[in-house]
Parts: C-alpha cells; structure tokens; sequence
C-alpha cells in the first residue's frame, strides 16, 4: 500500500451497488443487505425481517437474477463497470490538473464495501475525504444511507478523517449541461421524438411526507434540464418508476402514463433517467426494455431510451467542478 503524501485530497465516490454475479446465489445476500437497511424500507425489523427471510428471500432472488442477466456485460454489471470507469477517469483527470487526488470508490451495499474502502484510504495516510454520492437528488432512501455506512465504517476503523460532505448536485450548472448535452446528442444520432420522458425512481409517499426533499428536487432538475433543452411544458414529463410493495409511492406513476400517452395517438417517445448517474439494472432492463414493451403494447410506435452519462468526460468534468466547487468553502 503506498503511503498518500500528507496534502493528499480523498475523494471518495459512492454509489448503491449491485450482486457480484447474476445469480440467485449472489443476488440472495446482495438483497438481504439491500433489504435490511431501514433506510430504504423504514418497518420495524419484528415486522419486516420474518417477512424478508420467509418469502422475499426465497423468492426473488431467482427472479432478480434472470432480470440483471439480461442486462449484465462481460466485464460485469454496468452500475460497477461505469462507476469504476468513474472512479478511474476522475483520477486521470485530477493527475492532468496536477492535483493531489486519490479517487477512490465504495458501494453502499455489496464490493467494494465502504469498510473496506475507508480501510485502504486510512491505511494510505488519507486525513481528508470529500464523499461524494453518486445520486444528483438528495433521498433519505440513498443518500442518507451513505452516510449512515460511512459513520458505521470511520467508527468500526477508529478512523477520524476530516469529513467534506455532498449532499446532492440536483441543480449545477455542469451537471444540467452535461444532461443537455446527451440528449442533444441522442437527437443528432436517433431523431427527436415527439415527447421526452424523464423518469427518476420512485420513493414512498410516505418518505416525502417526512420532509424528504427528493420529489422536490426531481423537480427541479427536470426543469433546469428542460429549459436547457428549450423544451416547451407539453414537449416533456417527470414520472416516477420502480414502485414495490403495497404503499402508495411519488405519482405521476411512469408506466400507466406511457400507456396514456400511446392511447392518446402520441407515436413517438423518448426517456430518460436523470436521477441515476450510471446505468442499471432499473434503467437498461426496467426503462429501456420493459418501458419499451409496454409503450407498444398500448400501441405507440416508436420508444428511446437516451443512457445515463456514465462514464463520459462531461459526467467526470462535472464531479470534478463540484468537487473543487465544496472545497471551495473549506
């Protein structure tokens, strides 16, 4: 392990992870981590675990597993392929600007662990850590539980870095330019369609309740994004996909909408996901597939799906301002 010089900036990229393989063997443990956390299904564990270990756990992981094989690549799951690609261009880039970075990356649930993650960085020296989550808008759902497994981890380790925390990059400027600019270039190569959809993932209604500034600021990017584009209010959509369980969850709901819309002789439609920074098992298998069927089922007949960033350089040029932007202040 090489020592980090004394100046040496941490940054630490985090995003919500992924099974090591698609199988039911590895989806299993990847879920029951996934599912046990409070923060993304916020039941009493008396209530909630016999129900998880009893008949969630017995159940979907074959169903899951079937679902990420169909988007999985030979080099692994695109949420772990991009992130890592990520995580290795920002390093570059910061080398190229002759700063003193060590990017690093962790995933909230499954590998790399944050326990393991914040290890290598103490273990380097590192007295100093920007964390940034891989998630433009603030949710309790996501966010927060990033934060919970950093303060778990830094305490596990006796590990006391200065903590420089980023809550959420729902409206920077580099960021809403970088999403314009995919969709401008998606245009160029596949045609415009009549009607662009960007679809976040869904939370429970109840979280909002709780003061959860998620819907808000879903809200708000769409717009950025929509002024950006010069896109007039009837030209585009914000829906919410990824709804499970019983409990109502932020409406308007994406798939009944896409029903709608074809119903309504609306013939073509592109979607988007701007509340995720890589693609996934939500975006690929959820949105470009299944959205897709479902659009032309209702009789629509022509459905996009315009990628996540990924790994492009405007999405690493956009980290890297919003990082140098928060030390800024520190």
């Amino acid at each position: 392990m090489v020592q980090a010089k004394n100046n040496t900036l941490g940054v630490l990229l985090v995003n919500l992870g992924s099974p090591a393989a698609p199988t039911a063997a590895a989806v299993k443990p990847y879920l029951r981590e996934f599912l046990s956390d409070r923060r993304v299904v916020d039941l009493p564990a008396w209530l909630w675990q016999p129900i998880l270990r009893g008949i969630i756990l017995r159940k979907r992981p074959p169903r899951s597993a079937a679902l990420y094989a169909k988007i999985w690549r030979p080099d692994g799951s695109p949420l772990q392929v991009y992130s890592r690609a990520i995580e290795t261009n920002l390093q570059t880039w910061a080398e190229s600007q002759n700063l003193n970075w060590q990017v690093e990356l962790a995933m909230t649930y499954g590998q790399p662990s944050m326990a393991n993650t914040l290890a290598s960085m103490q273990q380097q020296g590192i007295k100093r850590i920007v964390l940034v989550p891989l998630f433009p808008q603030y949710s309790t759902t996501t966010t927060a539980a990033v934060y919970d497994a950093y303060q778990r981890a830094v305490t596990a380790l006796n590990y006391a870095p200065e903590l420089i925390a980023i809550d959420d990059y729902h409206q920077q400027h580099e960021h809403i330019a970088a999403l314009a600019a995919s969709v401008t270039k998606h245009w160029h190569s596949h045609g415009r369609a009549e009607h662009l959809m960007m679809s976040f993932h869904g939370t429970p209604e109840a979280t909002r309740r709780k003061g959860d500034p998620y819907f808000d600021q879903c809200q708000t990017t769409a717009k950025h994004l929509a002024t950006k584009l010069g896109l007039q209010a009837d030209e585009y959509s914000i829906a919410f996909q990824s709804r499970f369980g019983w409990q109502t969850w932020l409406q308007p709901y994406a798939e009944p909408l896409l029903e709608q819309m074809a119903k309504d002789s609306l013939g073509t439609v592109q979607v988007m996901c701007p509340g995720f920074a890589v693609d996934c098992l939500e975006t690929l298998e959820e949105v470009a597939l299944g959205f897709a069927e479902t659009f032309a089922q209702a009789g629509g007949k022509s459905f996009g799906y315009i990628p996540c960033l990924n790994d492009s350089a405007a999405q690493v040029e956009a980290i890297a301002a919003l990082v140098k932007s928060k030390l800024e202040f520190h």
